[in-house]
């Protein structure tokens, strides 16, 4: 079977493109939208993340946590946002090795932004049978690419069904 290396989706937002990249580009808050992240350390979570400031993303699925290092590698206000992540652990990000690429991108369409978020596997060097066989536990029977499309999809209902109740000002 062959790889994905690059899932996508889209959803509408009642929000100018500004409001939905001002949320999206502090990793600290990710946590209230993703059904895997429980958010970031940051130097400042209450700014956004500039091109090329680290994080450490914390994460859980089920019972399993774990930590990765991220690099902001696009931070172009109210159109880009992305980050690489490169390093993962249990406790520390301490073993280094590239494994996927973040990205949103924020549309006008009319009153409202077109938000799509990607991730793309990084995990190129990896043989695909191991790579198959390590997402199937990893992820209770899937791909990565099947499992990030309902993450992605949850996330971006979540991001919407927030901005859209937030009071804007």
């Amino acid at each position: 079977m062959a790889r994905t290396f690059t899932v996508s989706r889209s959803v509408l937002i009642e929000v100018p493109p500004a409001v939905a990249y001002d949320a999206i580009s502090r990793p600290a808050d990710m946590g209230r939208w993703s059904p895997e992240n429980l958010g970031a350390t940051v130097s400042a979570p209450d700014e956004s993340a500039s091109l090329g400031m680290t994080f450490e993303g914390r994460n859980k699925r089920g019972a399993f946590r774990w930590v990765t290092r991220c690099t902001v590698t696009a931070a172009e206000p109210g159109s880009r946002f992305a980050f690489r992540v490169h390093a993962i652990g249990l406790n520390r990000p301490r073993l280094r090795v590239p494994i996927a690429t973040w990205e949103y991108r924020f549309e006008q369409d009319g009153d409202a932004t077109r938000v799509t978020e990607t991730w793309t596997d990084d995990r190129r060097s990896w043989p695909t049978f191991v790579t198959n066989v390590f997402d199937r536990v990893a992820t209770g029977g899937r791909t990565f690419a099947d499992f990030q499309v309902r993450n992605i999809d949850r996330t971006l209902r979540n991001l919407k069904r927030e901005l859209e109740t937030a009071p804007q000002s």
